[in-house]
């Protein structure tokens, strides 16, 4: 089986952020990036499913869309299995799914892959469009949010973990799946990996973007929280509590 993940380099989530003199964007300086979490699913799925098959002979292909430093995500996810990476070089990321989506489907649609492998969202948009709008470029079956699967005879098996229930969707392959939390824990890379990586394929080629229709015209920050209040300790300060959330939060 023949299995494509595409992933993304975004910004570590325990930094502190900045927004740039533009406005429009984050300061880069001291800036760390990492794999998107819910990439890391996608990637630890194909790679158990590629393991799963007889002597592991199928392929799991990483693609990333963006400048020369997703070459370092790149080359961890070829550290931690993966068989070969392509680079979508890109200047620019834009926020515009479709424009992504667009060049990711012209590089995937000519390699025949069975499967197609997405995170739910990126972790610094969390719009959760490309998946969705690569399958509809490719006219491919899509599953989102994907909790539990199983790949047999050609066919998938998924449960999606909705509010309060869950449902179990199947599909026909070849198709794009989006990977949720609580499916897979990703491997770490191992130093046997990490010398291998930098022997592994990485191809780099000039991303085809689609139009950019969607842009972004201001970043602020949240309006920090006002101090909090001691109105009293214990059962006496229940009526002051009841009071305030009536009278000044209204939420009662």
């Amino acid at each position: 089986m023949k299995i494509a993940v595409c992933i993304k380099r975004v910004p570590d989530m325990e930094m502190r952020f900045a927004i740039a003199p533009d406005r429009k964007s984050l300061d880069q300086g001291g800036m760390k990036y990492e794999m998107g979490d819910f990439d890391g699913y996608a990637l630890e799925v194909a790679l158990q499913l590629n393991e799963k098959q007889a002597q592991a002979q199928g392929e799991v292909v990483v693609l990333s869309l963006g400048p020369d430093g997703v070459q370092e995500t790149l080359r961890k996810a070829l550290a931690m299995g993966a068989t070969r990476a392509v680079q979508l070089k890109a200047d620019d990321v834009p926020v515009d799914g479709m424009a992504i989506a667009q060049a990711l489907a012209q590089e995937l649609g000519a390699a025949q892959y069975d499967l197609i492998l997405f995170g739910r969202m990126a972790t610094d948009t969390a719009h959760g469009t490309v998946g969705p709008m690569t399958a509809e470029l490719l006219d491919l079956p899509c599953v989102t949010a994907i909790s539990e699967l199983n790949i047999e005879k050609g066919k998938g098996t998924s449960r999606r973990d909705l509010e309060g229930a869950s449902e179990t969707v199947e599909f026909p392959l070849p198709a794009v799946l989006t990977i949720d939390e609580g499916i897979a824990r990703p491997r770490l890379a191992s130093l046997k990996g990490i010398m291998a990586a930098k022997k592994k394929p990485l191809e780099v080629k000039p991303a085809q973007l689609g139009p950019v229709q969607l842009t972004v015209e201001k970043l602020e920050l949240p309006a920090e929280r006002p101090p909090g209040r001691i109105i009293g300790e214990g059962a006496d300060a229940v009526p002051e509590l009841l009071r305030l959330l009536q009278t000044e939060a209204k939420v009662l």
